[in-house]
């Protein structure tokens, strides 16, 4: 029998969560999303909570647990704000999950136990300028020089999450360091510090979205670390990229189901409280059939994120699923961010409420990650076409 309810170690985390995100994130988040302003106060909270170590082994600071942990509480998270939850999916998919792939002891050492703790973030430096989902694009460079045993990285990253707050430990940074046997580039993974001379942040993007979440362009003119700062084998970069993608579609699924979750709660409530012809609308087929899809949207996209993340758990080929559950849920994200505001009206089309939030933060879910384009090549490959 299959069995897709989760275990009560798994229940007791989606409920601490949920408490936390209605009770600490609710009351604030409105503020910083206007103001554009990165929420410290509630990564801190989430830090002691152990929700950046959920994935990684306690030798290292974490909690011991799995992928699948980690995306229940991005799920979570999302169904109140996909701000919050983007930083942590950022902070352990994309900024920890690097190190402990792929970085010898030394660098697990130094840079897991804070990353686990929530006391640094760290940045995945991909996307550049003139290529978005061409990860082959890559035209940032880095040199070694012999003579000082140092990489010397010169180019420009884009649209890179946690890279420039007050707590970024480091960027980690593919780029070209040679030429393969065959003529192609050669690409390789560099820790990048937070303060290395030639090493800059720009100013913070200025989002439709995602507005209380740290995003920035970075460029490196001359910037020099050492030799050792090599994330895992030289010329494995881009395997190591998409492996980390493939995974990090799946937390993205399961923050587009919480966006998606989110409109359902918000329209049920709303649907009850709101009165037109002097009865709720709830009470009118229209608005239950609207509402009824939002549900079925959002369940359905969730079985998909929980498969992806089974077969990944078991040690299975799972980057087609991977790419289903993220185009699924990013869908229903979008689909249900649309009925929401139906639902809610001129309300729902005001910044201050929760469902004016959420439509602005759906559609960058069909974009990060890999566009839904590139899911269904994904998918159509997984197919054998």
């Amino acid at each position: 029998m299959v069995d897709f309810r989760l275990s009560e170690e798994q229940e007791a985390l989606r409920e601490a969560v949920r408490e936390f995100a209605r009770e600490q994130v609710a009351p604030v988040i409105a503020e910083h999303y206007q103001q554009h302003t990165f929420p410290y106060d509630l990564i801190r909270q989430m830090g002691k909570m152990g929700l950046f170590g959920l994935p990684f082994p306690e030798e290292h600071g974490g909690m011991g647990g799995d992928y699948f942990a980690l995306c229940v509480a991005l799920e979570e998270l999302a169904r109140v704000d996909s701000s919050v939850a983007v930083t942590l999916e950022g902070a352990v998919s994309l900024g920890a999950m690097p190190i402990h792939r792929f970085g010898t002891p030394e660098q697990k050492a130094r840079w897991l136990p804070q990353l686990c703790s929530g006391e640094a973030l760290a940045g995945f430096g991909l996307t550049e300028p003139g290529f978005g989902s061409d990860a082959g694009g890559t035209t940032t460079r880095a040199r070694l020089d012999e003579a000082t045993g140092e990489w010397v990285i010169n180019g420009t990253k884009a649209f890179i999450t946690n890279s420039g707050t007050d707590i970024t430990a480091f960027v980690t940074v593919m780029a070209v360091t040679g030429v393969n046997p065959d003529g192609s580039k050669e690409l390789s993974t560099i820790i990048v510090p937070s303060g290395t001379p030639g090493f800059t942040v720009a100013p913070a993007y200025d989002k439709v979205g995602w507005c209380a979440s740290d995003t920035h362009e970075l460029s490196f003119d001359d910037a020099r670390v050492p030799a050792e700062n090599l994330l895992g084998e030289r010329g494995r970069g881009f395997a190591q990229f998409l492996r980390i993608l493939d995974e990090g579609r799946i937390a993205i699924a399961a923050l587009s189901v919480g966006l998606a979750q989110g409109c359902v709660d918000e329209s049920v409530a709303y649907a009850g409280q709101r009165e037109a012809f002097g009865r709720p609308i709830g009470n009118f087929q229209a608005v239950q059939f609207m509402i009824a899809d939002m549900e079925l949207r959002a369940h359905t996209a969730r079985l998909a994120w929980y498969d992806a993340a089974a077969r990944m758990i078991a040690g299975e080929d799972f980057k087609a699923k991977a790419a289903v559950a993220k185009l699924h849920a990013s869908n229903a994200a979008m689909e249900n961010a649309r009925y929401a505001t139906q639902v809610h009206g001129g309300y729902g089309f005001m910044n201050e409420s929760a469902v004016g939030r959420f439509y602005r933060d759906a559609k960058i879910l069909e974009i990060g990650e890999g566009t839904s384009e590139v899911q269904r090549m994904l998918i159509a490959r997984g197919l054998g076409l």
